[in-house]
């Protein structure tokens, strides 16, 4: 599960927030549960003698962890900087007479990519190295190197075997950090894979290519043991994260975004009714009718809302909100994710059931009761992954265990809770149901004996086995296709389903959906969702609610969603991005210039409506101005470019996808699937001075995905460390004027380049103050002109939107700390942009920079020419142009 808490500053053990300026101090909460500790004391999940250990455990604040992200390459490359930098300074301290203890690698992740960190608050507040590696953290984080993220969350995406060209699907993506583990996975190799590609094609032109680096030699094992090579190696995988709550997903796309994949597609669904795929027809001979396809998934991860009560170390307010009702509200639910992506599975694929719960209710019962909805093990097979992630330490499944209802009286089988329904009523027995108990054996579909379900193949993690949180796990294969069997067939459930329940699930129309479903022998017939008791409970269910609720009820719930679930992120600057994320990207939904763009549709339930994604035709003349500026390689796609408007005509903003994430978004247009993000910005169009410069500017978004394709027209090659320094500390040095002369080796080269966006590239060199092999693999190596390199002899140079600024000022930041250690102020003159002036004495260059006080320069403009011109426009003078920097 991903995150789940509180109110930012508040339920910390005493931290205190901000409320009017003044610091607010809360009370602690007080880690006493009786029911929670009695349940768990009765169930047997840990051996005798560690029952001080495991809650004393669950009692401590949970240590602090990270990952490096990104390929394999990169993030040994940035990992090298923390091994040999910042722990030999933090393993220097001396405290209480003992050394610090650094950040210690987690010894099962892969090639230790993962750290963890114990150091007290107090050490790490009065230590200078820490200081250091705090900005270190802060400005990787901030680029998208580390990602922070919880040990035991780390480790369902690691069980999945995801292979490059896999199609993946993230049923309860958000907030999305293992949705960018699994990104990652299907791009594994694809640097490694494009460069060979590059070479083959590099030779025959008799063209150069750049040596390899260090980075590229780090994925060469991957792509010896698994290829993906269809495509000139770019990755034909594709990921689905969805979520239920639409504000979530967007909270799903900023974690996201910065991976920059083609391979993405974030779509808003109920993830028990998540919609069939469809997928371009195959080619029939001429008198048969083609057949539908769906698309089937290779790998699914089911990281299902639930209780959370394996994440008290991090949420305190589990121990006062804890209920037995919170697991009994959830297990229906819960099945019917898991049953739904058994479904979409392909033969022979994988699925990870996994929760931050450590009750049975919604973990062991959930996978015996999916597996037999679905026709027993002879179907669905647990897999044993007793030999994977070798040095994690966990425990077996449970095969049985007591259920508690809501008064804390422990049940040890369906019988004795028949027996007691009937002297007492149904309605003491609260939510409890059959298949919430341990399953004696299950009957395959096929009606022959019965099978035994191999639970103890579950994975179990308590806090105390490697100062962790909580967590389940269980992976499973599907071995044949299956159908599942109708929950009216299941086992018998406690009725109490009241009719607004019934009206309030039902709300919404999905009559297409549900054909869709039924065409893959899905579900036939639905339960509402249950009532919950709980607090806790609730925030967990409710993101399957909104969907289906009033919207009466929405309203109220969207209150809740904005704060509390079992994979709700902190408050504060998280939700500020999210909501960025949102208007950014409306932004750039743009209208067409011609007037033809169709106004926005009305909200559906207080929920915008998404623009539509429209691809561009190969042979548009944008983009035709596009491939002869750039001299685009003809081994480039070209039919996957699209844009976000009705009209589909490229106004502003043009984006690439994959080919598969094409075919999904124009086979599923208009056919009720939502979708919500799609693609990577590649180029926007931007105002030029001059008559002939070509208006589209490529992205940095798009710019790792284009760049070896990009003739050599327009490459610049810098090889000095002192060189790009100056670049990134100035951000936009003089050109003319022999400015040229005080930018090294690149200054002819600016000097004359023709103006427009360009790409600048960091070579390896043996030089004395060059980049060697291990050096530039822990930079950035690709720079847009437009962000630091002057566009040819005018210097002329738009910075670029201010939310697009600040997050360029952020990564020069990171990088200029990774390869310098230098923290100081960047001079950043586009901060002055409405007030600088540039004055050109003919049109073909700029003379000199005459002011940044607009009276001063009008002062100094020609006599005989125009003396007041409005900011941010271009001016047409009799001798020459004033343009608004």
């Amino acid at each position: 599960m991903g995150k789940k808490r509180g109110f930012r500053g508040g339920g910390r053990g005493g931290r205190g927030g901000q409320r009017g300026g003044e610091r607010v101090e809360y009370p602690p909460v007080v880690k006493q549960n009786e029911l929670f500790e009695k349940y768990y004391d009765n169930l047997g999940i840990f051996m005798a003698g560690e029952g001080e250990e495991f809650w004393g455990t669950l009692r401590r604040d949970l240590p602090s962890s990270f990952r490096f992200t990104g390929s394999k390459g990169h993030a040994l490359s940035v990992k090298k900087r923390l091994t040999d930098h910042y722990i030999p300074e933090i393993t220097s301290i001396n405290y209480n007479d003992a050394p610090v203890e650094p950040p210690a690698a987690v010894s099962w992740y892969p090639d230790e990519l993962a750290y963890s960190m114990t150091t007290p608050k107090n050490v790490v507040r009065r230590f200078p190295p820490f200081a250091s590696f705090q900005k270190f953290l802060v400005s990787e984080t901030s680029v998208g190197n580390i990602s922070r993220q919880e040990i035991v969350s780390m480790i369902p995406p690691l069980l999945m075997d995801i292979r490059p060209g896999m199609t993946v699907l993230d049923l309860c993506a958000a907030p999305g950090s293992k949705t960018a583990q699994l990104i990652e996975m299907v791009h594994r190799g694809e640097e490694a894979r494009v460069r060979k590609s590059l070479r083959s094609a590099f030779c025959q032109e008799g063209r150069e290519l750049s040596p390899d680096g260090f980075e590229i030699e780090m994925e060469i094992e991957d792509i010896e043991a698994v290829g993906d090579w269809s495509d000139n190696g770019r990755s034909t995988g594709l990921v689905i994260a969805n979520d239920a709550d639409y504000k979530r997903a967007y909270m799903l796309i900023h974690q996201t975004k910065r991976l920059n994949s083609p391979n993405l597609i974030v779509t808003n669904h109920d993830a028990t009714l998540f919609p069939s795929i469809r997928l371009p027809s195959l080619p029939t001979l001429p008198d048969e009718r083609p057949k539908t396809r769906y698309l089937k998934f290779d790998r699914i991860l089911a990281d299902v809302p639930c209780s959370g009560d394996g994440t008290c170390r991090k949420n305190p307010n589990v121990w006062k909100d804890w209920t037995p009702q919170n697991a009994l509200g959830l297990h229906n639910t819960q099945v019917r994710i898991l049953v739904r992506g058994l479904q979409m599975l392909k033969v022979g694929g994988r699925i990870v059931y996994s929760t931050c719960s450590m009750n049975p209710v919604e973990n062991e019962a959930v996978i015996a009761s999916a597996v037999d909805r679905c026709g027993g093990p002879s179907k669905v097979h647990i897999v044993d992954c007793t030999n994977e992630l070798l040095g994690l330490k966990r425990s077996l499944g449970l095969t049985s265990w007591a259920v508690m209802d809501k008064k804390g009286r422990m049940w040890e089988s369906w019988k004795d809770v028949q027996d007691e329904i009937a002297r007492e009523g149904i309605e003491f027995m609260g939510r409890i149901a059959e298949d919430m108990f341990p399953p004696a054996s299950v009957t395959n579909i096929d009606g022959f004996e019965p099978e035994r379900i191999p639970l103890e193949r579950c994975m179990r993690v308590y806090g105390h086995f490697q100062d962790t949180g909580g967590f389940f796990i269980t992976v499973l294969e599907k071995k044949t296709e299956i159908k599942a069997r109708p929950e009216s067939e299941q086992k018998k459930s406690a009725p109490a389903i009241t009719t607004a329940e019934i009206a309030a699930t039902q709300q919404t129309n999905v009559t297409y959906l549900m054909r869709e479903v039924d065409a893959l022998g899905g579900i036939s017939s639905l339960k509402p969702l249950p009532e919950v008791d709980s607090p806790v409970a609730r925030q967990s269910q409710e993101i399957h609610l909104l969907d289906h609720a009033s919207p009466a009820k929405r309203s109220q719930d969207d209150r809740y969603s904005a704060v509390n679930s079992s994979k709700r992120p902190k408050l504060g600057e998280e939700l500020e991005s999210v909501t960025l994320e949102r208007e950014r990207i409306m932004e750039e939904l743009e209208p067409v210039r011609s007037g033809t763009a169709q106004p926005s549709k009305a909200k559906r339930n207080g929920q915008p409506t998404e623009e539509p994604f429209k691809f561009i035709s190969h042979g548009h003349e944008e983009l035709k101005v596009i491939y002869d500026f750039y001299k685009l390689s003809d081994k480039f796609p070209r039919d996957r470019f699209m844009v976000r408007n009705a009209s589909g005509l490229p106004a502003k903003t043009i984006y690439y996808t994959s080919a598969l994430a094409r075919d999904v978004l124009t086979q599923n247009e208009g056919k009720g699937v939502r979708f919500v993000h799609c693609g990577v910005k590649m180029f926007m169009k931007q105002d030029v001075q001059r008559e002939g410069t070509c208006k589209w500017r490529v992205q940095t978004d798009g710019l790792p995905l284009l760049e070896p394709w990009i003739g050599e027209d327009r490459i610049v090659r810098l090889y000095k460390r002192q060189t790009l320094r100056k670049l990134l500390k100035e951000m936009f040095p003089k050109v003319n004027g022999g400015g040229w002369e005080h930018l090294g080796e690149i200054g002819e080269r600016v000097r004359d380049i023709e103006m427009g966006c360009c790409v600048l590239r960091v070579e390896t060199s043996d030089a004395e103050d060059g980049f060697r092999a291990n050096g530039i693999a822990a930079m950035e190596k690709f720079i847009l002109s437009e962000l630091n390199v002057a566009q040819g002899r005018a210097e002329v140079i738009h910075p670029p939107p201010l939310a697009r600024g600040a997050r360029l000022l952020t990564d020069i930041r990171a990088m200029l700390l990774r390869l310098y250690d230098d923290d100081s102020p960047i001079e950043d003159s586009s901060k002055d942009r409405h007030l600088q002036y540039i004055v050109a004495d003919s049109p073909t260059g700029i003379h000199t920079l005459i002011s940044t006080d607009r009276e001063e320069a009008t002062q100094q403009v020609p006599e005989g020419q125009p003396t007041s011109q409005p900011i941010n426009k271009d001016v047409k003078l009799t001798g020459g142009d004033i343009v608004a920097k």
